[in-house]
Order: structure tokens, then C-alpha cells, then sequence
């Protein structure tokens, strides 16, 4: 028997969902900028791998996020900013997802986080976690959703600050099984 497109992600993904991040000659509606030099809030860049329970990097994975801007709104006014990104980790050397995008400001009391969803062979049912970010301490402390988390899984869900010479970047790895799992939610 051969699988359905119901039975695995396969080439799908990429040449439905991030097409022009992989070459193909259509027009994709999302992508991992989210930002212009001229969206209002400040720019990071977030970047991890999704690993297996052996830590090994997943090449075909692909990931959305949706985020509020830098006002804690999910319908941006800026237009400058979409709010919404893509990314398939199959044309990073790494297998890395890689997102220009800015920090979000915090909404209705929550820690500032980005709503994350992945994609993955094997996956039959796709993935929701959120990030969060290490130096919004204060914060985390007191957002309900991170809250419900046992503490020594919350560490799962937190992204560690990075200065670069490029900027600041966001470091998360998403881990799908094995004894650092990430937390992912039922939603």
C-alpha cells in the first residue's frame, strides 16, 4: 500500500504551504519575515530546530506562528507588520526555522509569547505550543497559560535571549519527544 496524503505530511507541506522558501513557481501567503524596516516595535529574530527524542535535527518540519504586534494586537494596524509567519526547516543547512520578526507586547494580562504550531512527518494532528521569552521574568510569573505548566517543564516553553552583532535573537528548540519534550497544548 502506498500512503494518502491523510497518512503523512510528505512533499506537501513545501510545495503547498511554503513554495517559494522552496523554489517552486507559485506564490506562497506567508513566510518567516513578518516585519519591514519600518514596523513599528523591536525587530528579533527567532531561531531553533525541532528535534526528535535521539536530539536529532527534523528536516521537513514546518512551523506557523501568529503573534501579536508591538500595540498587544493580533489584527495589526501597522501594515508594515503580518502578524503571521511560515517556515519549513528543509533549506536551512541546520534544518533550523528562522523568523525576522518583532517582540510582542502582551495581551489581555498574558506574558508577551508567540502561538506556535508545527508541522511534521508523523504528525498526523499538528502541534500547538506557545514561546515564551527569558527576559520577560516578571511577567511569565504571572501569565495563566504558563502557569498550568509543572515548573520543571516550563523552561520547555521559554526562549533565551541572544545579542548578536545582528541583533537580538530569540534562541527555542522545539523537542517532540523524550524527557525534554516541549509542553504542547490541547486546543
Amino acid at each position: 500500500m502506498t500512503q494518502t496524503p491523510s497518512q503523512t505530511v510528505g512533499p506537501y507541506f513545501a510545495y503547498g504551504l511554503s513554495p517559494q522558501q522552496y523554489l517552486y513557481n507559485h506564490t506562497s501567503i506567508a513566510s518567516g519575515n513578518l516585519r519591514t524596516s519600518s514596523t513599528q516595535g523591536e525587530p528579533i529574530t527567532i531561531k531553533g530546530r525541532v528535534l526528535d527524542g535521539q536530539g536529532n535535527a527534523i528536516p521537513d518540519a514546518m512551523i506557523e506562528i501568529w503573534q501579536a504586534d508591538a500595540k498587544g494586537q493580533y489584527n495589526p494596524t501597522d501594515s508594515d507588520f503580518k502578524g503571521f509567519g511560515r517556515f519549513g526547516t528543509g533549506t536551512d543547512p541546520e534544518a533550523q526555522f528562522i523568523f525576522q520578526t518583532i517582540k510582542p507586547a502582551s495581551v489581555d494580562g498574558q506574558a508577551p509569547h508567540i502561538t506556535v504550531v508545527v508541522f511534521m512527518r508523523g504528525l498526523l494532528t499538528h502541534a500547538y505550543t506557545r514561546l515564551y521569552f527569558s527576559d520577560e521574568t516578571a511577567d511569565n510569573q504571572k501569565d495563566i497559560t504558563l502557569n498550568t505548566v509543572p515548573e520543571e517543564r516550563k523552561n520547555t516553553l521559554i526562549a533565551q535571549r541572544q545579542e548578536t552583532p545582528e541583533g537580538i535573537v530569540y534562541q527555542w528548540d522545539i523537542v517532540m519527544q523524550g524527557e525534554q519534550e516541549t509542553v504542547f497544548f490541547d486546543v
